[in-house]
């Protein structure tokens, strides 16, 4: 008896799985169909994915609300894996436009401040060189005025692990969510 049930919840697993993946791939078709032949559409997911920094955090829960916890982040994420975790170290600290402009030692190597998925490398203006990373909680950081050869679009970073080195003696931070700025000492 105990075997049958094991097998129908199994059946019922499997079933579940294959049903959502079948819809994921006809999303996924639609929207590729959708891009090749609609002009608008291929420049909204231009301008949303290439132009902008993607917003995993709202992809994730959109799928999570529709398909479930399927593949979640937070099972693949160990959080007792601790390879290399650097603090931030910095001299003084003072307002710049929308973050702060830490001061560093020369040659600094910038660790990440939250784990979570590169949505941006390329230039920023008054930033120079930027990497945006956006955590699983949905705080987008920028890095900036940093060395970023070693890391690449929609890479995971973890916390503690080391993005590259600053191109000056300063490190710039910026903390946003859902479009605003947030304060940066509540982060550093």
């Amino acid at each position: 008896m105990k075997k049958v049930k094991t097998r129908l919840v199994l059946k019922k697993k499997v079933k579940n799985f294959i049903s959502r993946f079948m819809i994921t791939i006809i999303f996924l078709l639609v929207a590729l169909i959708s891009i090749k032949y609609d002009e608008k559409f291929k420049d909204i997911i231009k301008k949303n994915v290439f132009e902008e920094s993607l917003k995993f955090t709202k992809a994730k829960s959109v799928y999570q609300k529709y398909f479930g916890k399927f593949l979640s982040i937070d099972k693949i994420i160990k959080e007792d894996e601790e390879v290399f975790s650097e603090k931030l170290k910095y001299e003084k600290s003072h307002v710049y436009k929308d973050g702060v402009k830490l001061s560093v030692s020369k040659n600094y190597m910038v660790p990440y401040l939250e784990s979570g998925i590169v949505v941006f490398i390329g230039e920023k203006e008054g930033y120079g060189n930027t990497v945006i990373v956006e955590g699983v909680d949905g705080v987008a950081v920028w890095y900036c005025d940093v060395d970023s050869s070693n890391v690449k679009m929609y890479d995971y970073v973890e916390k503690g692990n080391l993005l590259g080195e600053v191109k000056d003696k300063s490190l710039y931070l910026v903390f946003q969510k859902e479009d605003k700025f947030l304060d940066y000492s509540k982060y550093i």
